[in-house]
């Protein structure tokens, strides 16, 4: 039996870390060598501590601390409150709210989706129960993930951007290196599915001319064969014919194509004329955009993101609508630690259907902030964590040096653009490009 004395939130400590990242290539430009995440945790007056993780980005977290007053003293049952709150306090935020930025920028759901999770992590603690236990019970005792690979530079992130190690083996060596060609990809693809298991493959594209890329694409299928589910995400940057040309030569070994082109009604019209499934995580991003996606038909799947979607439970609602209207759900992924992975994990297990293994960057990141490492993906799977809440825990030290980190990297937000600019000096990121 729960105790009510005792469960009210006291503390809220909000702590911005930055983490090794190495130059990984996008439609938007490069990875700074930090990515930036925020760690959140609540204090019951029991001392029960609940955490969470989400992208950084300085005014996130000046839009976090500005709720402290609405979190402190509420009972972490009582999430409909508080969401109630928040709404009012930020206003609603629509599809338009996403525009046209390389990532999503909103406020609300970031700052809802840390608390959420955080709330969620204490109310497992309280009735010592996994979190999945509290979207409705698992479905899988582990949660199948893909290889996400990208273009990148030579590097792996840290000072002065290069954190090279000449003694590294395996996936630490293949991480820092240069991949700019099917040859660079395809020897990427082999060291992070030796290493991790995985027995699926995305690339990220939109960096390079879609013929290079495309021809990335048929080296992984020639590489890895027709055993192995291939996607590809060009990031939204071409243009609506550009897409027809590529997607008609990718269509015999693609799994599914993920927003080729930008818009709702473009990948609409494309979607007519092809035969995969198209996936996105772009162009249908919030419960506002879902009417228009249905009216047009205007993806095939959902990339779901609990951090975008404004948390766990959120995106069961999701699954819910998305088998309603004959949508799949998958799940699209950010520069994460091991507190966002366990979430991911969690929400993995509790969907009911999950015909596609989810994304992860988690192999990118050489640090964590959880105690005793970064969470196990074995033969592609990470088990769902045992232990009450999220079953993961801070590391304090690891913590006080990535915020170490934070505070003499000099970042306070991402953009891709301006890192672009140091190797390209002139380039903008333009929302189409080929």
């Amino acid at each position: 039996m729960v105790k009510n004395s005792g469960s009210k939130i006291c503390g809220m400590v909000i702590t911005p870390i930055a983490i090794k990242d190495p130059p990984l290539l996008n439609a938007a430009g490069v990875h700074a060598p930090y990515a930036l995440r925020t760690i959140l945790e609540l204090v019951t007056e029991s001392g029960i501590v609940g955490i969470s993780e989400i992208p950084g980005n300085v005014q996130t977290n000046e839009a976090l601390e500005s709720a402290r007053s609405m979190v402190l003293g509420m009972d972490p049952f009582h999430l409909n409150a508080l969401q109630n709150r928040l709404a009012a306090y930020f206003g609603d935020e629509t599809a338009a709210s996403r525009g046209d930025t390389p990532w999503d920028q909103r406020k609300l759901v970031h700052v809802f989706s840390a608390l959420e999770v955080a709330c969620l992590d204490i109310q497992g603690k309280m009735l010592d129960r996994p979190v999945v236990d509290l979207l409705g019970g698992k479905m899988r005792d582990s949660v199948p993930y893909a290889a996400y690979l990208f273009f990148k530079y030579e590097g792996a992130g840290g000072v002065l951007g290069t954190g090279q190690d000449p003694a590294a083996m395996g996936w630490a060596a293949a991480r820092q290196k240069e991949a700019v060609d099917p040859e660079g990809i395809v020897a990427q693809a082999k060291a992070m599915c030796a290493e991790f298991g995985f027995q699926s493959i995305k690339l990220k594209g939109g960096a390079f001319e879609p013929r290079l890329e495309t021809d990335s694409m048929f080296a992984l299928y020639e590489a890895f064969g027709k055993d192995i589910p291939l996607r590809f995400d060009p990031n939204a940057i071409w243009k609506p014919e550009t897409g027809l040309q590529f997607g008609k030569e990718l269509e015999p070994i693609l799994e599914y194509l993920e927003d080729p082109v930008r818009g709702q009604q473009n990948m609409a019209d494309l979607r007519k004329k092809l035969g995969i499934p198209l996936a996105t995580n772009m162009c249908t991003t919030s419960f506002g955009d879902i009417p228009s996606s249905i009216r047009l038909g205007s993806e095939d799947i959902i990339l779901s993101d609990h951090h975008f979607w404004g948390g766990l439970r959120s995106s069961m609602e999701l699954a819910k609508m998305c088998r309603t209207f004959g949508r799949d759900l998958s799940m699209h992924s950010n520069s994460h630690l091991g507190i966002s992975m366990a979430a991911m994990t969690h929400l993995g297990a509790a969907l009911p259907e999950m015909p596609y293994a989810l994304d992860t960057h988690y192999p990118w990141q050489s640090e964590d902030v959880i105690l005793g490492g970064k969470l196990p993906i074995v033969d592609g799977a990470v088990a769902v964590p045992s232990g009450p809440g999220l079953g993961v825990e801070l590391d304090r030290s690891m913590l006080a040096k990535l915020h170490a980190d934070y505070l003499a990297c000099g970042l306070t937000k991402r953009d891709d653009e301006a890192e672009m600019q140091k190797y390209h000096p002139g380039w903008k990121f333009e929302t189409i490009r080929w």
